[in-house]
């Protein structure tokens, strides 16, 4: 048994990490679209405006910023939820008294919500880090200029991810890097329940008669793990929304909590602005999280396969 599980975990840690790099790679422009747009909403049309903005003044490369720490981000996010996930999975078998491969879709959601609560940890750091990088030349060029508040310290050495990290120990304390955790904890544990059900339910509705939804071809694995990103991001997108809000604007000096966040964006704003970025993310989920679970479903089957995982 404990042979079966060490190889579970191996198996989920590497399939895990897969996904996380395919994620990152195939969706990083559109993610760094998003950011900008749901913390500088004033500043672009729309997010073609954004786009083309961002690749006239930082070229291609600024579509990429923050691409180690996503990279970082991702596949231990990944990494650390399915693992998680393996281990809730037959925590919620062992109370409904079932094999973890043999539980509802619903069942798989709840085992995917526990499990979100451990990729928070590490989630919370890695993508303030991402976010203050993608929205840095906003940060340095406009906000300073609105509110008299020098970001970071002006220098070269704070655009780097290490640079990040370290501007904001020095600020903010050792625990700065945890801005925004409960913010994360709101936004992960319902969007990972949404996140896992729509892929369990794609995979059975696009099984066809007979097969097993493990056995579907891979395009509409494509195509059920594009849905649960879907099924994620519409739910959360307002809580993301407040998240980037609180993770980014504190470069500036502006400490808020999650809900005052929430009423000032509402108050001053409307609430339309929980949804800027929707449509660069809603277009970015079916390569992203397609690649992330092909290349997940992949690796898992392969290197499984090759340790002799039963």
């Amino acid at each position: 048994y404990k042979m079966n599980a060490t190889k579970e975990l191996i198996t989920n840690f590497v399939a895990g990490s897969a996904g996380g790099t395919a994620c990152v790679y195939c969706g990083q422009p559109l993610d760094t679209i998003k950011v900008k747009l749901q913390t500088f909403p004033s500043l672009y049309k729309n997010a073609f405006d954004c786009f083309r903005s961002t690749l006239k003044t930082e070229g291609i490369y600024g579509l990429y910023k923050g691409s180690v720490p996503a990279l970082v981000c991702n596949v231990s996010e990944n990494a650390v939820l399915f693992v998680a996930l393996g281990y809730m999975k037959s925590l919620v078998g062992s109370i409904r008294h079932k094999r973890p491969d043999d539980l509802s879709n619903l069942e798989n959601a709840s085992a995917g919500s526990l499990a979100s609560i451990f990729s928070a940890m590490v989630v919370c750091p890695t993508e303030l880090i991402k976010c203050r990088m993608q929205a840095m030349t906003e940060l340095q060029l406009n906000w300073h200029k609105k509110v008299g508040v020098k970001i970071f310290s002006g220098t070269k050495d704070v655009c780097g991810p290490w640079g990040v990290l370290r501007s904001m120990i020095k600020t903010n304390g050792i625990l700065s890097p945890f801005e925004g955790l409960t913010s994360t904890w709101v936004r992960e544990m319902p969007g990972y329940f949404l996140f896992f059900y729509g892929y369990e339910f794609t995979r059975g509705a696009l099984a066809s008669k007979g097969q097993s939804k493990d056995d579907i071809e891979a395009w509409k694995t494509v195509i059920a793990g594009g849905t649960a990103g879907l099924f994620l991001w519409v739910a959360i997108f307002p809580i993301d929304v407040i998240k980037s809000r609180i993770q980014v604007l504190s470069a500036a000096g502006t400490q808020y909590g999650f809900t005052r966040t929430l009423k000032v964006v509402v108050q001053t704003e409307g609430l339309g602005a929980l949804y800027n970025g929707l449509l660069p993310m809603i277009v970015r989920t079916y390569p992203a999280n397609g690649a992330l679970f092909l290349a997940y479903e992949w690796a898992r089957k392969g290197f499984g396969g090759a340790i002799g995982l039963e």
